[in-house]
């Protein structure tokens, strides 16, 4: 008898096929077209035109796994990972989900290929190339649904091997890369809301004679001096033709870092790293102290104003309060620094759904939005996108589309861009219930079982934990 779509073909024993056979006969048995038997001393396993439950041939390996070969010994067995493929290609897998997974992050990947509706592995794959995928995809025809993350070795292989398969966008990498593009746009509009921030902090001065201070100077802090260092190093090796990704291995940064070091002055770096300082103790109580500082002249004491700033609710030590002052003296303090919302924590009040948000954050992001008419309109954009992604309202992605691309700052246009080039996969995300999340979560166990073996493990030996399910 021939089976139509494969068959499970484990040689042991004559004896313990005979066992074998009684326990999964129960689950494929339907007449002569399909069944479970032993012929010339190999177990086969014969689908015809039922479905073999996944999970029920699972849970009958379980159960015959100490009697066949002992329990340990059988997680070994290259029979172990042959029994597992022939039961995958006894299935008829109708919507996958694929997704890649880090062998050693940044050197080599792998794919593991998801059945979405059970949430089981199907294959793991020794890469993530387009050649690879492509490959199984013609070997397992018949998949009808795909869903994928906007990886385009993926999107690749689904168009040279299965055509006629659905792509379907993963919602959450959507919301990931909005999120992104929204980021960007706060940073590149900070200068919108820093120049507003300080002109509310200015503080009034009384009219007297004003004291003549040296000119400021950058603090040597140790973020200063490690930007100074780096900047002096990247563009030591620039000078010697290396390329960007060579200094990056040589200095151990991103290729993303090199390059920002490169096409940007010295000063403007030093004045960012400046104002990565976190805000110590004192910070809020600076604005106090340079004005009662201006009003005597530089003739004060510095007990009688860290008594001052006590009672204000001042918690750090009489020492910091000296520091500044004999900073200012020298011209080398720092400037006050306005108390504007990173771009980051701006993003996250924008994505996240109103309700969630408290009044203090509404109010916050308010107050963003009349500072800078840029930021406001990618946050009635990405609220827009982000009900589109929720209530699944595909049918209304292209009218969205057009209006980023005409109204919107550059990286949302840029995000809407790559949305109108993936249009029919990310329609498809947000109006059918697939999507990546089981994959995610296999991804996620992927990784536990690599660290499980300390990261020695062999593909073969990585391929069969991850295929069998203990």
């Amino acid at each position: 008898m021939a089976a139509r779509r494969g068959f499970l073909d484990w040689i042991v024993g004559p004896h313990r096929l005979s066992a074998l056979a009684g326990f999964l006969q129960p689950l494929v048995d339907g007449g002569d077209q399909h069944g479970c038997f032993v012929a010339d001393g190999k177990l086969v396993v014969s689908r015809g035109d039922r479905a073999v439950s996944f999970e029920a041939i699972d849970a009958a390996l379980h159960r015959v796994a100490p009697f066949v070969v002992g329990r340990v010994e059988f997680w070994r067995t290259a029979a172990a990972d042959a029994a597992l493929l022939a039961v995958g290609d006894l299935i008829a897998l109708l919507r996958l989900g694929v997704d890649e997974f880090a062998f050693r992050k940044g050197c080599t990947y792998g794919t593991v290929l998801v059945d979405v509706e059970s949430g089981r592995v199907v294959d793991v794959l020794p890469d993530r190339t387009s050649e690879t995928f492509a490959t199984w995809l013609t070997e397992h025809p018949g998949v009808e649904i795909i869903c994928r993350d906007r990886a385009t070795a993926h999107t690749k292989a689904v168009k040279e091997a299965a055509p006629n398969a659905l792509e379907v966008a993963d919602r959450w990498h959507l919301l990931q890369n909005l999120s992104a593009a929204v980021e960007k746009t706060c940073h590149q509009h900070r200068d919108c809301l820093r120049k507003r921030a300080e002109e509310e902090t200015v503080t009034e001065v009384p009219e007297m004679a004003p004291m003549l201070l040296a000119p400021a100077e950058l603090p040597r802090t140790q973020t200063i001096e490690r930007t100074r260092h780096r900047y002096e190093d990247i563009h030591r090796l620039l000078e010697r033709r290396w390329t960007i990704s060579a200094i990056a291995r040589r200095l151990n940064l991103d290729r993303k870092t090199v390059r920002r070091f490169r096409d940007t002055g010295l000063d403007q770096l030093l004045a960012s790293a400046r104002d990565r300082r976190p805000n110590g103790v004192l910070e809020p109580f600076k604005a106090n102290l340079n004005a009662r500082f201006t009003e005597a002249q530089g003739q004060v004491s510095g007990t009688r104003l860290f008594l001052e700033i006590q009672a204000s609710g001042y918690r750090g030590s009489r020492q910091v309060v000296r520091k500044h002052l004999a900073a200012l003296r020298a011209g080398t303090a720092e400037p006050i620094r306005a108390d504007i919302p990173s771009p980051r924590k701006i993003t996250s009040w924008i994505m996240r759904p109103r309700e969630t948000l408290t009044e203090s954050q509404d109010e916050r992001l308010l107050q963003v939005r009349l500072v800078c008419p840029d930021i406001s309109r990618a946050c009635d954009l990405a609220r827009a996108f982000a009900d589109l992604v929720r209530h699944r309202r595909g049918f209304l992605l292209m009218e969205w589309i057009r209006q980023a691309e005409q109204e919107a700052p550059k990286p949302m246009k840029g995000f809407a861009g790559f949305l109108r080039q993936d249009l029919d996969a990310v329609t498809a995300g947000l109006t059918l219930p697939w999507s990546s999340g089981a994959v995610e979560g296999n991804v996620n166990r992927v990784k536990t079982l690599k660290r499980a073996m300390y990261g020695r493990a062999s593909f073969s030996l990585l391929r069969t934990r991850i295929l069998i399910r203990p």
